[in-house]
């Protein structure tokens, strides 16, 4: 058996239902619900970038009345991740998901699912340098159909950047639909946000942010919140 990965064991938490990771993840499915539900009539393209297991995706699809309609790109890196969220997606019978091992920050993975009518991008802004954040924030605009909606975490633990982050969408062509942060005593914050201005072609092979080995330097110890 080999060594357990700094993410797979990050994914633990999960299994607590009084963990913040938990929280986070009922916070995220209540938006996805909500954002599939809102999705233009026909296919209701999605993508999820740094998927993991791919939790909120297939929970927010679980009993949608419009689990059929979507077409899912999920892209983790890690294979054990990636293989456990194939295995739920095939026993939910949820033939319009697909989840890919590969690089989430490299644009190209998604080429054949955008523009995307949602976009999760959680997990990921906790682990990449700041500068690396505001470019992600403007790639979006071009993985985005027009009207799209972003979802997205980040801890509030100093330096909190989550104004910053904000601020950064606006400056990208996106409204705030909302901000949350969390009510059980953890430090995340979580966003929503579609797109006012019009989308942006396409730039294949752009590589959006880079994320430290294995997460090795990607949280304080103890910590399961990005």
């Amino acid at each position: 058996m080999g060594v357990e990965s700094h993410w797979q064991a990050w994914h633990r938490a999960y299994e607590d239902p009084d963990s913040s990771l938990s929280r986070r993840l009922a916070v995220v499915t209540r938006h996805l619900v909500t954002a599939i539900h809102e999705a233009p009539e026909g296919p209701v393209r999605l993508i999820s970038m740094c998927a993991g297991q791919g939790r909120d995706v297939l929970g927010a699809l679980h009993d949608h009345p419009r689990r059929l309609e979507v077409q899912a790109r999920l892209v983790e890196l890690d294979p054990l991740l990636a293989a456990h969220g194939r295995a739920a997606a095939l026993a939910a019978d949820l033939r319009g998901v697909d989840v890919v091992t590969g690089d989430a920050s490299n644009t190209s993975a998604y080429a054949d699912m955008v523009p995307a009518n949602v976009i999760v991008a959680c997990g990921i802004f906790g682990n990449i340098a700041p500068e690396a954040i505001r470019d992600t924030v403007l790639e979006l605009r071009r993985l985005s159909a027009r009207g799209a909606v972003v979802i997205w975490t980040r801890h509030r633990r100093p330096p909190d950047l989550t104004g910053s982050i904000r601020m950064w969408f606006a400056d990208a062509g996106f409204a705030e639909v909302v901000f949350e942060v969390d009510r059980g005593g953890g430090s995340f914050g979580i966003g929503v946000h579609r797109l006012a201005a019009a989308p942006l072609p396409l730039r294949p092979g752009r590589v959006m942010f880079a994320f430290a080995p294995d997460g090795a330097d990607a949280h304080l110890p103890g910590s399961f919140e990005a």
